[in-house]
Parts: structure tokens; C-alpha cells; sequence
């Protein structure tokens, strides 16, 4: 009987972990909550490395946002995004979007950089000016290789004299 009664313990601890791990992968993806207080901008980016449905929307460091979609554009062959912003973030309409990083080894995040315009961006529509992510591990390969390749002269075929 003993055996039993830690069996079903264990089965229990097993189903509680399992069901917080689904809660937690519903908040990280958003899952069940409403859109309502919520506008999407759309914005293309050559690379969204590090970025996945679920990323944060920062402006000025304060999470604003999500990233609610991303789909490979076949014409661009560029990532589009749909990013959900709170309604009472007002972006004017010259603004940018980037993929910056936490840090070294930290995660990205889309980082919003509010322009100047006094006309503000509305629903659906498209962050013209972005810049996507960038690769530290290519950079690294240049810092080590003392740059690129290319720039190095190549050598004389003549024999000198």
C-alpha cells in the first residue's frame, strides 16, 4: 500500500509540472490573451535571428509589445513581422524598428525608435525603416581574421626585379 501512495504522489507531481510548463508556455507566446488594447505594425527585416513569436517589443527598454507572427516574404526573401503595441504607445509615423540584443549572451528583442513626425503610425501598417539582426559570430570570424578578404590586395604575377 505504501508503494502505491508514492506512486500516485509521484504521478501528481509529475501532472503539476507538466501544467505549469503549459502556463508558462501560454504566457510566453501570448496565448489566451486578448487583443483588445493591442494595434499591429508590420516591418521586414533582412535577418530576425534570435526573434521567434513571443519576443519582446521594447521602447526605450519598457516592454511594449510582442511579436506576434513572423513568415519568410518569397518576393523579398525577407522576414515579415507583425508586432502587437500597446494602444497608448502612439508611434509617429518615421519611426524604426531594430533587432537588438540583450547583450552578449542574452536573447534579442525588436526595439522601436520613435522619430519625429507628428503623424503617428495606424493600424496595419508597415515600419518602413528597420535593421535586422546582426551576427556575432561573423563578427568575431572578421575581428579574427583581421577583417575581410576581399580588402587584402592581390598578390603581383610579375617577379620583381
Amino acid at each position: 500500500m505504501a508503494g502505491s501512495k508514492a506512486e500516485v504522489a509521484a504521478g501528481a507531481a509529475v501532472l503539476a509540472a507538466a501544467v505549469g510548463f503549459l502556463f508558462y508556455a501560454g504566457q510566453i507566446t501570448g496565448a489566451g490573451r486578448d487583443s483588445a488594447g493591442q494595434y499591429d505594425l508590420r516591418a521586414s527585416f533582412r535577418s530576425v535571428e534570435g526573434v521567434t513569436v513571443g519576443t519582446d517589443v521594447r521602447l526605450a527598454g519598457v516592454k511594449v509589445g510582442t511579436v506576434t507572427a513572423l513568415d519568410l516574404n518569397p518576393q523579398t526573401f525577407f522576414a515579415d513581422a507583425t508586432l502587437s503595441v500597446r494602444d497608448t504607445v502612439q508611434l509617429p509615423d518615421d519611426s524604426a524598428a531594430l533587432i537588438s540584443s540583450e547583450g552578449l549572451l542574452g536573447g534579442n528583442f525588436v526595439e522601436l525608435v520613435p522619430g519625429g513626425s507628428p503623424e503617428n503610425y495606424d493600424a496595419g501598417a508597415e515600419i518602413e525603416d528597420t535593421q535586422g539582426a546582426v551576427s556575432v559570430i561573423s563578427l568575431m570570424m572578421k575581428f579574427a581574421g583581421g577583417g575581410d578578404s576581399a580588402e587584402t590586395p592581390a598578390p603581383s604575377a610579375e617577379p620583381t626585379p
